[in-house]
């Protein structure tokens, strides 16, 4: 008999892109991404993070004041657009554990992203977030609220 209790595909996407977040600096808000294609072919991951040669320890991570982090780090959802490399993400799913913001509505909708399944909403009232939904919308992307059929996933390294 074969096991039953294995995930489902989403709940282990989904879990890819948890797992990206915990490679995130930010000591606030850590998110991950992760798109796939049509054939559960995981085509890049990403997380929120500072871009390529800028040091983690010589940026600021505040979030408040007049130099603050939101000047610095790339969305988990652009860092995994720009992963990909050229690869084609048009009719791709991202799974994303926290609602896209509105710049990064713009960049999924550009590479033809057509499904964002995202985990937490929890700037839904903000205007970036209502601008996103807005957009997402208007240019016939999904977006589904992914309920896990599973409270959690435990990774172990030890046999």
């Amino acid at each position: 008999m074969k096991r039953t209790d294995y995930i489902s595909w989403n709940e282990y996407f989904m879990g890819v892109a948890v797992l990206a977040s915990k490679r995130s600096k930010d000591p606030n808000t850590q998110v991950g991404a992760c798109i796939v294609d049509k054939n559960n072919i995981i085509l890049s991951t990403g997380y929120n993070g500072l871009p390529y040669g800028c040091s983690d320890d010589e940026y600021t991570w505040e979030r408040t004041g007049e130099d603050t982090k939101y000047k610095y780090v790339v969305h988990a959802e652009l860092n995994a657009i720009l992963n990909a490399q050229g690869k084609d993400l048009k009719n791709a799913r991202i799974f994303v554990d926290l609602f896209p913001c509105n710049e990064c509505a713009k960049a999924i909708i550009q590479c033809g992203i057509k499904e964002v399944i995202y985990l937490y909403d929890k700037y839904a009232d903000s205007k970036e977030t209502i601008a996103s939904k807005k957009m997402l919308s208007s240019a016939g992307v999904k977006t589904t609220h992914f309920i896990p059929g599973v409270k959690k996933i435990e990774l172990n390294f030890e046999r």
